[in-house]
């Protein structure tokens, strides 16, 4: 965040970027038109976010945050049971998932033009990836799963990319999709 900066003026732009986006679009989202909005200078907003590409990764980082808070209280929640937890983050990733409206503008955008976002998610989504696994294995050293270091990694990773991949296009309810990552994982450790 830069100097001088609240911290809630921060959360404003970022959440006067999601409207506008899940409003009229990603393409029609500008740093004037935040600026206007939160009635704040066109500067502030520079400032305080950088460009559109640095906007954008910003609205991606912040949701994926939200998302790991939920991982991260499904964990916390279900501290002696590993397969548990894993059932309980994946159910509510994919129950926030469900209502959540940039995801739902950034998906849709893919029937049209407005893609700029969806490389976020998909073919630049590295570093995504490693903080989601990076956050998931710091959660799952406390578990006696019996992988390696290098087997909870592969698997950490191969369970995200499932569970992105089901975010960004579910077959199923989130109930049975975590059922069946809970029943995967079982077979793994077995």
């Amino acid at each position: 965040m830069a100097a001088g900066v609240p911290e809630n003026t921060r959360q404003r732009i970022l959440d006067a970027a999601v409207e506008m986006t899940t409003e009229t679009g990603w393409a029609s989202v500008t740093m004037s038109r935040i600026a206007e909005r939160c009635g704040v200078s066109r500067q502030t907003v520079y400032n305080d976010i950088g460009a559109k590409p640095a906007l954008a990764k910003s609205l991606i980082l912040r949701e994926l945050e939200q998302f790991l808070a939920v991982v991260s209280a499904a964990f916390d929640e279900e501290e002696d049971d590993f397969l548990k937890a894993i059932r309980q983050a994946t159910y509510g990733v994919l129950d926030r998932a469900q209502d959540n409206k940039l995801l739902h503008a950034v998906v849709s955008a893919t029937h049209g033009a407005d893609t700029e976002l969806l490389p976020y998610l998909t073919s630049h989504s590295e570093g995504l990836l490693g903080y989601a696994t990076e956050i998931i294995h710091e959660h799952i050293k406390r578990f006696d799963h019996g992988l390696t270091e290098h087997q909870a990694d592969v698997a950490i990773e191969t369970i995200v990319r499932v569970v992105l991949s089901h975010v960004m296009q579910p077959t199923k309810t989130p109930d049975e999709t975590a059922d069946d990552i809970s029943w995967l994982v079982s077979r793994v450790l077995g």
